[in-house]
């Protein structure tokens, strides 16, 4: 089964991200990307849809145990590569032409619940999953462009208290708080996603310039940042 793969319904562009618990390692970004520039440019689809295929995660983000070696070696330019391209997975996702849905089918966690708010529009699976920030316990700051991603879907105070306590969040409580449109159970998620998905047919061009518009300052954030440097064996920006 590939890492990636994706599956057309009529103008939706369906992929499912098929590598576990979807952790962000090099092999994975680099498919991830590639499917992305298929779906672009080589289908007319106009909507994205990513779920994931496990039971109950949808992604756990940066894949620690590949990079915590690199950390302790203090491989900067590895490293630097990592994030760059972790920032190209950002970029592509709020600049694509297509209206983007996650389908959040489980956890996402750290990274996972970066890249969720790169998406349009969220729908949240509510019975199994929580949305979380653990970076304060992992040591891990966020960059600016991951900072701009948070703040584009999620509420000032609410995420304030995301990165500083490391809580969790139910799909309900996310609900509550707009930052998915849906919380749904597991059985009924994937029906209504597809429902409000194949409901937005709109043209590329025009969602293209409206996205550039919306997107400006999370885009300048993600092209001007530098990546962390590796010191004594932790990030610093």
């Amino acid at each position: 089964m590939a890492l990636v793969d994706y599956t057309l319904h009529d103008h939706v562009a369906l992929l499912t991200m098929n590598s576990g618990e979807n952790r962000f390692n090099p092999g994975f970004l680099e498919t991830f990307l590639n499917v992305l520039d298929e779906i672009e440019n080589q289908t007319s689809a106009t909507v994205l849809v990513v779920n994931s295929s496990h039971e109950k995660i949808w992604s756990n983000g940066i894949d620690l145990e590949w990079l915590w070696p690199i950390i302790q070696e203090k491989d900067t330019a590895t490293a630097k590569r990592f994030f760059y391209q972790l920032n190209r997975v950002f970029k592509q996702l709020v600049t694509l032409p297509l209206v983007t849905v996650a389908a959040i089918t489980g956890h996402a966690f750290a990274g996972g619940a970066i890249i969720s708010c790169a998406f349009d529009f969220r729908f949240m699976r509510s019975d199994r999953g929580y949305l979380c920030l653990p970076e304060v316990d992992l040591g891990i700051p966020f960059l600016p462009g991951m900072n701009a991603l948070l703040g584009s879907a999620i509420p000032e105070q609410v995420l304030r208290n995301m990165q500083l306590t490391g809580v969790r969040l139910t799909a309900q409580e996310c609900q509550q708080n707009n930052i998915v449109l849906k919380a749904c159970h597991h059985d009924e998620l994937m029906d209504a996603v597809m429902d409000f998905a194949k409901q937005i047919n709109k043209r590329r061009p025009v969602i293209a310039e409206l996205k550039a518009r919306l997107n400006s300052k999370i885009v300048h954030a993600l092209d001007v940042e530098d990546v962390p440097h590796i010191e004594s064996g932790q990030f610093n920006i």
